[in-house]
């Protein structure tokens, strides 16, 4: 059945409606970043540029890396960008776009965030890199997918045992990586531990500026987590929406985040843009390993 206009959106040009880009335009393996300032900050490790285009927050740039080709694309912030972002990807390499018709053969992705969080624990410095093992959803944005197949079972209901049935109002999911990309990247220099979701900067992550909070002690809460290893690590506002839509379109995700601020001891990076470069150059050669 072809699918309708009103749902799939294409630009005068054919390219996807938000991302401005056509199926030939990405790489199968691709880096998702917030900052469209930070494409340039990875691509100009490239070898080659071969496309790149801006259209509003999502600038998408591919090339290749010691002759692997990659893209990487801004997201933009929070949750309702990733859904943007990852169903229209999908449809670019899943749906036949001049049929409207869903492709026969799957093809899947791997995609890999490069982010910035803060460390909710005292032993996860600023400056270190931290790998999610699991994303903890409280954005809600999920629940207008089917996620019974996804979820991480054990861990949410240890969670809403442990915790509460919800964080903000929201029921938590929590939500496991690729462990193949997991695999891929890892090394004794990075923590692991769980990505609380966000769907705020500020109060949902228990900042207080002007606005007092419904539940002051949200961060305690999820510092104290525990279950057979597994805590809680850092705050941020797209892991879990990323884990969460690649498992269920059938793509391989993985995040990674550079700590520049510790919440536990209130410090941040001296030099936030070195630890971030840093975890650039270490994702791209293993990525090109």
């Amino acid at each position: 059945m072809s699918i309708q206009h009103a749902e799939l959106i294409l630009n005068p040009d054919g390219s996807i409606y938000h991302l401005n880009l056509k199926p030939e335009d990405i790489a199968t393996e691709i880096i998702f970043v917030g900052d469209p300032d930070r494409v340039d900050k990875i691509t100009k490790h490239f070898d080659t540029i071969e496309f790149t285009t801006q259209k509003r927050e999502f600038k998408t740039t591919t090339g290749t890396y010691k002759n692997k080709r990659l893209s990487v694309i801004s997201t933009g912030i929070g949750a309702g960008n990733i859904d943007i972002v990852l169903n229209e990807l999908d449809a670019l390499v899943n749906i036949d776009l001049e049929k409207r018709e869903v492709k026969k053969t799957h093809t899947s992705l791997q995609i890999i965030r490069i982010g910035t969080s803060g460390s909710l624990h005292e032993d996860i410095p600023v400056d270190s890199f931290l790998l999610s093992s699991h994303a903890l959803d409280t954005t809600g944005m999920l629940f207008a997918y089917q996620t019974e197949k996804i979820v991480q079972k054990e861990l949410t209901n240890a969670f809403k045992k442990e915790i509460g049935l919800t964080i903000n109002n929201i029921e938590p999911l929590v939500i496991e990586n690729s462990n193949r990309l997991a695999n891929k990247v890892l090394s004794k220099n990075i923590h692991q531990g769980i990505t609380a979701t966000a769907n705020g900067f500020y109060g949902p992550q228990g900042r207080v500026l002007r606005l007092n909070l419904q539940d002051p002690l949200v961060n305690k809460n999820l510092d104290t987590f525990n279950h057979q290893g597994h805590r809680v690590t850092n705050l941020e506002m797209e892991t879990a929406a990323i884990y969460g839509l690649s498992k269920l379109l059938g793509h391989e995700a993985l995040s990674l985040n550079a700590i520049i601020a510790n919440r536990a001891k209130g410090s941040f990076s001296k030099n936030p843009e070195e630890v971030i470069e840093n975890l650039i150059t270490y994702t791209l050669n293993k990525l090109a390993e």
